[in-house]
């Protein structure tokens, strides 16, 4: 009975393992529902706050509603440098041209000659919203919840409690309609004044609805397709209209940004009902769009998800991109009808290391690398090149690296009586502080490597860059052994001396040369950066002085110009030179128009050329334009150049069609997932480790089955009785 007892003590020990212990793992963050679905998982770490596209403009809100809603262009998916391609419309419109008089003019005018330019854009046919309540007709063909009382609001908490959905054709009328939002008071759409300097009436709408809104009340609803803008028109069903005041070619890059696509005036009326604002229930919370997918769950606390949109249009997966895309297998799902995966769900993650532990273990389908974790998954060869860790290569995790089209620089404030300035005092000061702040080390130090030393304003991938000596910045660099080299400290301290401040002293009045470097950086981690930029300028014996302040505090410093040396950034909105180097262009100063001049510089040739060159169309003559405008620059130096990043991400093996796109925000309709392989490799890596449990079940067999034994023989005893007494002598003896 012992010998059974322990059998099945540990029989049944060892069964509960294993059937507690299946495919899947046991510590598997998402619902049984889910696995082996075609499903993407992904992470934010930060709450949406506009979801409108008339008010979006920040990358973490992008990422949700350019999957939604659909700009009648889009930048091809593959091909590099970034190409414009249809996406609802039917081509890339091409500009008309006419002067003053209203004559058309040929394509190649003067843009003196050019009063207005003309974008017809023509839509596809037989595109479909969403499903959405907004849309939804009663029996009589009146909209079902465009008029709902106070007590029917009342029983709504979500979209989902609307029982009925409707759908309509995707018109003209919804991006003329879009376009007159830009302008809504309400809204506050941060490129109402920079494209009011361009849509013909754009401004005067603005006035215009101002006065309707005071009129109305506030926060009443404003019927924008009964006001006519005049320089945006209806042409037919399919077709509308654009004009601009004068010449502005890059007016297309925008027509791929959501500031373009199209709202139905359909939800703006539902949402503006009274009560729903109350709920959430706003086109900032629940967009409505033509695109593959719809936000079906709106969690920003905890998850959001995007579900296929089961209206959506179709399109085609590109069969073309640039060279090694093939090799790379990137054009495996050529020709392929779009999207690929049903589902996208995106949960809060606010910390770095919890977010990278899941993806190590298969729960996210791809990472960035934070600096926390830069040395478990990149490995840096002999020669400087990045790689993956074993650790990482045995997961069969790829490795896709970019050059951002952003570049990072620490500027001089030219309106400064000290550092700022044409003279060839200050040139020459700021040209040595330029040579002796080493951003080699600085990207290796602080970034891990992720960028590339700054030439100019032009990062890679924008027209006018130029690679390889001719590209170099001459006043910092030397070309030797076939790259760029550092010149020396030496050199910068030559140029100090010229400067009149020889061993960082002023020459006239022997006094230390003490700079300040403005800035809203705090922390720890701030300090070790700072303290090495001290170092730098040590190099000259400079004196540098750090004034660290709270960010409005330091806004205000760059607005009244009273900062002295700062540093600064730029995303590119579009891929074209003008882009970068309107950070340059005199009237956009800081101080004074409040633009994004941050170092106010004002070179009146500089201006000249980039007023030339901002509207020609890329060829030979714009590029020499730019060549000269960039040798203007870096002679001046009102930046010290700094550098380019590098975006670096991690994509596991069952993520496929995965390619950085610095420039598009559609790019989950390419992705595809291979769910299969997903939940095999899931299981291999969180499959718990069951040995030491099992030593625990020895152990408890080995103290409890003598306990029971013991037990058992206490049990089973033969009662034992006391003896009779005996003695001599005994009463009963006679």
């Amino acid at each position: 009975m012992t010998v059974r007892f322990s059998r099945a003590l540990a029989g049944l020990f060892f069964l509960g393992l294993l059937t507690s212990c299946g495919k899947t793992p046991w510590n598997d963050p998402y619902p049984v529902a889910e696995r082996g679905q075609n499903i993407r998982y992904a992470a934010f770490n930060e709450r949406p706050k506009h979801l409108d596209p008339a008010r979006s403009y920040s990358s973490n809100e992008v990422e949700f509603i350019g999957q939604i809603y659909e700009p009648p262009l889009q930048y091809h998916y593959l091909k590099r440098p970034y190409e414009l391609i249809p996406a609802t419309a039917t081509e890339v419109p091409r500009p008309k041209y006419f002067d003053a008089a209203g004559k058309r003019l040929p394509d190649d005018a003067p843009v003196a000659r050019i009063a207005t330019s003309v974008y017809e854009i023509h839509i596809q046919p037989g595109i479909r919203y969403q499903p959405h309540p907004a849309f939804a007709r009663n029996a009589q063909g009146g909209y079902r919840y465009h008029a709902l009382s106070p007590a029917e609001i009342e029983r709504i908490t979500t979209l989902g409690d609307f029982k009925e959905a409707g759908t309509r054709e995707l018109v003209a009328e919804d991006y003329v309609y879009q376009i007159k939002r830009l302008a809504h008071p309400q809204l506050n759409s941060p490129i109402f004044g920079m494209m009011s300097d361009y849509i013909a009436g754009l401004k005067e709408y603005g006035a215009l609805l101002a006065q309707e809104a005071k009129k109305n009340g506030k926060g009443a609803y404003l019927d924008l397709s009964s006001i006519p803008l005049a320089g945006v028109e209806v042409v037919d069903r399919h077709t509308y209209r654009v004009k601009l005041k004068g010449k502005y070619p890059q007016f297309v890059y925008w027509l791929a940004m959501p500031f373009f696509a199209p709202v139905p005036w359909e939800a703006e009326r539902f949402y503006a009902q009274p009560g729903m604002k109350e709920k959430n229930l706003v086109l900032d919370w629940f967009p409505v769009g033509t695109g593959p997918y719809m936000l079906t769950v709106n969690n920003p606390n905890k998850l959001m998800v995007l579900a296929r949109n089961p209206n959506f249009h179709g399109e085609r997966y590109p069969g073309e991109g640039e060279a090694g895309d093939r090799a790379r297998g990137l054009l495996v799902d050529a020709g392929k009808t779009l999207p690929f995966i049903d589902k996208a769900i995106f949960s809060l993650e606010k910390e770095d290391i919890p977010y990278w532990n899941k993806f190590l273990q298969g729960f996210y389908d791809s990472s960035g690398i934070s600096s926390d974790t830069f040395d478990q998954a990149i490995r840096i060869g002999a020669s400087g090149e990045a790689g993956l860790t074993d650790d990482l290569r045995t997961k069969d995790i790829r490795l896709e690296t970019t050059v951002m089209a952003t570049i990072s620089y620490m500027g001089f404030n030219m309106q400064d009586p000290v550092i700022g300035g044409l003279s060839e005092r200050a040139r020459k000061l700021r040209q040595a502080i330029s040579i002796a702040v080493d951003y080699e080390e600085r990207i290796s130090i602080f970034s891990n490597g992720r960028g590339i030393p700054a030439q100019g304003p032009l990062p890679p991938g924008i027209f006018g860059y130029t690679e390889g000596e001719r590209g170099i910045n001459p006043y910092v660099y030397d070309w030797a052994q076939s790259q760029a080299q550092r010149k020396s400290v030496e050199a910068a301290k030559r140029l100090l001396a010229e400067a009149g401040y020889p061993n960082g002293r002023d020459a006239k009045t022997g006094q230390p040369l003490v700079l300040n470097f403005d800035t809203a950086a705090v922390g720890p981690d701030q300090k070790s950066r700072l303290d090495w930029l001290v170092k730098q300028f040590k190099k000259l014996d400079l004196d540098l002085v750090i004034r660290a302040t709270d960010y409005n505090r330091f806004q205000e410093k760059m607005l009244k110009g009273t900062a002295q040396i700062f540093e600064w950034g730029w995303n590119a909105d579009y891929p074209d030179p003008e882009n970068f180097l309107f950070l340059l262009y005199g009237p956009n100063k800081k101080v004074g128009a409040n633009g994004e001049n941050a170092a106010n510089y004002d070179n009146p040739e500089f201006n000249r050329l980039f007023e030339q060159m901002k509207n020609m169309d890329n060829g030979p003559m714009r590029s020499r334009i730019i060549d000269d405008m960039v040798d203007i620059a870096r002679r001046d130096a009102p930046w010290v150049w700094g550098y380019y990043p590098k975006s670096y991400g991690l994509y596991h093996a069952w993520l496929t069609n995965a390619k950085p796109n610095l420039m598009a925000n559609n790019g989950l309709k390419y992705l595809r997932v291979d769910p299969a392989l997903r939940e095999q490799q899931r299981a291999a890596w969180n499959s718990p480790r069951l040995w030491p449990l099992g030593l625990l079940a020895l152990a408890l067999v080995v103290v409890l089955v003598p306990a029971f034994v013991s037990y058992r023989r206490k049990l089973h005893a033969p009662a034992k009785f006391p003896s009779p007494a005996s003695g001599r002598g005994g009463r009963g003896e006679g």
